[in-house]
């Protein structure tokens, strides 16, 4: 059995990882050099640095303010649910194709979804009023 094709795939994935790295840190050893030359000598906390910038609107009151973890919860959750109705619309248009082993396939893959959905509901991440 000839392994060479094999081989050679293997040799260019490790050549353009080696580029790719290669093109990475020589930006930022340029980036890094960059700001050393410039003459640009301030570091640490600055009136600007520490201002709030949102939407190049002034904040009005308080820009420390704490909000509800549910919220990020629940838009996790939302991803969650959203990339999986996003993976089974392919599944549904190839069922007749895919038999018995994407049946399999996507069976165990909403079990584990809906497991964890009750995990979820178990540890109250949708309850809103506590």
């Amino acid at each position: 059995m000839d392994y060479t094709s094999e081989v050679t795939g293997a040799l260019y994935i490790g050549l353009f990882a080696l580029i790719g790295a290669g093109i990475v840190y020589i930006t930022l050893e340029i980036a890094r050099l960059a700001f050393f030359y410039s003459g640009s000598r301030r570091f640490g906390p600055s009136k600007a640095k520490d201002s709030v910038y949102e939407c190049g609107v002034e904040t009005i009151g308080d820009t420390n303010v704490q909000f509800n973890l549910n919220y990020y919860l629940f838009a996790m959750l939302f991803v969650i649910f959203d990339v999986e109705a996003a993976l089974l619309y392919p599944w549904a248009v190839a069922f007749d194709a895919l038999g018995v082993t994407g049946l399999i396939a996507v069976m165990s893959f909403l079990t584990i979804l809906f497991l964890g959905f009750l995990y979820a509901l178990r540890k109250g991440a949708l309850k809103w009023v506590y």
